[in-house]
């Protein structure tokens, strides 16, 4: 294997799957400057991460796993900061492929953006459609933990979305 292979081959997968780092970064930064230095920040994580990849594995959990983690750690960051997050101007950029996203989505996403980061991670992912197993191994915790945040998570938005 030549030195240019798995460059080659992480910027296949990273191409691939580059909306997993569109979407967290919209999670997780305040406007569309942090958004894009959140989503650089994410992308050289990657990179260095991925000698650590296993290829038995699917590499849209790992690669969830690290945007997710480089994300909670960038609002902390902008937290302590008294930075102040500022949902997506037009959540359809990210969220959706609708041209014009409903006054819901534009409501869930202000709802979601005041959510502690571990159940912003959370929802995302459910959101994602990803099976309890997936969440569980990207958030390193129980399916049956999942299972609970994501009811009480959800039982919340209600009540916040009404």
């Amino acid at each position: 294997m030549t030195d240019d292979e798995p460059r080659a081959r992480f910027l296949a997968l990273l191409r691939e799957h580059h909306k997993i780092v569109l979407k967290v970064a919209s999670v997780y930064a305040r406007g569309p400057q942090d958004r894009n230095d959140l989503a650089q920040e994410i992308a050289v994580q990657l990179w260095r991460s991925f000698p650590r990849y296993d290829p038995e594995r699917r590499f849209s959990t790992w690669m969830y796993r690290v945007a997710l983690n480089v994300g909670i750690s960038f609002a902390r960051r902008e937290r302590t900061r008294g930075g102040r997050f500022e949902p997506l101007a037009d959540p359809g950029d990210v969220a959706a492929d609708n041209d014009e996203p409903d006054e819901r989505l534009k409501q869930l996403h202000a709802v979601i953006a005041g959510l502690a980061e571990l159940d912003r991670a959370l929802i995302v992912l459910y959101l994602e459609e990803r099976p309890h197993s997936e969440i569980a191994a990207i958030l390193g915790i129980s399916e049956t933990n999942v299972a609970t945040k994501l009811g009480r998570l959800k039982q919340r938005l209600r009540g916040q979305m009404t």
